[in-house]
């Protein structure tokens, strides 16, 4: 009985699973490089050129999974996506050259991308709009969990059974959540066989109040309409969403990328105090994630509109990073500046958790996918940018500059959602592309 009423927070809690595996992933190799880097004769340029490789691969795999999800839909699309990242992940354990590693990294990248358009596209199907929010938290404290306990997981297998062994451990860990995902995503919620009546009444009453017509906002649903590329550049909420993400999601990067490295120059840890403090911050990013969703989702049911919830939501996250970066700035204690940055990530997913629901805000069915998809790959962008700057300023100069930029990022890239944004409600789409209306409906 417990399962029929709550199949969608089932549905968005494997999402979140799978999200931790994602992070584990990502997160071995830096973990285990000193090791990989005798055994391949491989050096720390030939590391900063795969992470480079990466995030390339990352972000063309953001876009093409949006439309990926979008064509095939949530279950197909989480199976083939992790399916495929957990068999690079495994091939790690093979390599034996430069080419080798960049190849299934490449690969890893690329597939590993899929993660978040999916399980916006989910979230979209699922919940109606007072939940999204907080679903996408949910989902989001998978990245935060997984960036706290990835590094012990992959020293105790590694200590255990060395790096070739424990890249094939995690990539089984990846191919045995596809049984429980098949079993439980086995349709929509329209058609579910185990969603209970009232829970498919919530689901699907919630999205007829929004105006549309498709199957619960189903995105394999084929009588609802998608965006291409091109159709969805052509609308300014799909640049709100894009122009946003291009300059905030950096702000996430900058200390999964350089939080170990800050705090060994800055206050001379070795790793076992690095492993002491760094879990500290992210567990203020699972705090942000689930409150930043209940938030908007507390305001919605008080009456207030889309619109009104999501912009609060985000403006006070915005607001809570301002003070943590000039804490962690010119902090002089370690204590001060894990508790700085926690608050920097507490806010930034307050901000980020509502960001991520827009494209099921503004878009319905078959285009949800393509938008958020659209949207990461402009997140990854960001980041690259953004890194190639960053590196050479923390060689000749210090972190206080750095933590400087993300008070100058999170006004801008806010300001550009506003601006481009509107008011957040459901876009009427146009009959140049084949059904009715175009702007806000």
């Amino acid at each position: 009985m417990v399962l029929r009423a709550r199949l969608r927070w089932l549905i968005i809690s494997l999402i979140g699973v799978a999200t931790i595996i994602n992070y584990i992933d990502r997160t071995s190799l830096s973990v285990m490089w000193p090791a990989m880097s005798k055994e391949t004769h491989l050096s720390k340029e030939d590391y900063a050129t795969i992470i480079a490789f990466f995030m390339v691969a990352y972000a063309l795999g953001q876009a093409f999974s949006g439309r990926f999800f979008d064509r095939v839909g949530t279950r197909i699309g989480f199976v083939c996506t992790i399916a495929v990242w957990s068999t690079a992940a495994a091939l790690h354990g093979l390599v034996r050259s430069m080419s080798g590693l960049l190849m299934a990294r490449g690969l890893l990248g690329f597939s590993e991308a899929g993660n978040w358009p999916g399980a916006t596209k989910a979230v979209a199907e699922w919940f109606p709009r007072h939940e999204r929010a907080l679903a996408q938290g949910i989902f989001n404290a998978g990245a935060s969990l997984g960036a706290v306990v990835s590094a012990p997981v992959i020293a105790m297998l590694y200590l255990w059974l060395g790096w070739r062994a424990t890249f094939a451990v995690l990539g089984a860990l990846g191919l045995l959540w596809i049984i429980p995902w098949w079993c439980l995503a086995r349709s929509g919620p329209r058609s579910h066989p185990w969603i209970s009546p009232e829970e498919r009444a919530l689901i699907l009453e919630g999205v007829s109040a929004e105006g549309s017509s498709s199957e619960g906002d189903i995105p394999n649903d084929a009588s609802s309409p998608g965006l291409n590329w091109r159709q969805a550049l052509s609308y300014p909420q799909t640049w709100a969403i894009l122009l946003s993400r291009f300059f905030i999601d950096p702000i996430w990067w900058l200390f999964i990328n350089w939080l170990p490295i800050y705090l060994a120059e800055r206050f001379g840890f070795d790793v076992k105090q690095i492993g002491m403090f760094a879990w500290v911050p992210y567990l203020g990013a699972v705090i942000g994630s689930l409150v930043g969703g209940w938030y908007s989702g507390h305001k919605m049911k008080l009456g207030w509109s889309v619109d009104r919830a999501r912009k609060q939501a985000i403006v006070i996250g915005g607001l809570m990073t301002l003070p943590g970066f000039i804490l962690a700035a010119f902090a002089g204690k370690p204590w001060i500046a894990v508790l700085a940055m926690a608050l920097v990530l507490c806010g930034f997913q307050v901000m980020i958790n509502n960001i991520q629901t827009l494209p099921g805000d503004f878009y319905s069915g078959k285009s949800v996918g393509t938008v958020a998809g659209i949207s990461g790959m402009s997140a990854v962008l960001g980041v690259l940018l953004f890194s190639t700057w960053l590196v050479p300023l923390l060689s000749r100069i210090s972190y206080v500059p750095v933590f400087l930029m993300g008070i100058a990022l999170v006004p801008v890239g806010i300001a550009l959602l506003f601006r481009f944004g509107g008011t957040i409600r459901r876009i009427d789409l146009s009959n140049e592309y084949g059904w009715p209306g175009k702007g806000a409906a």
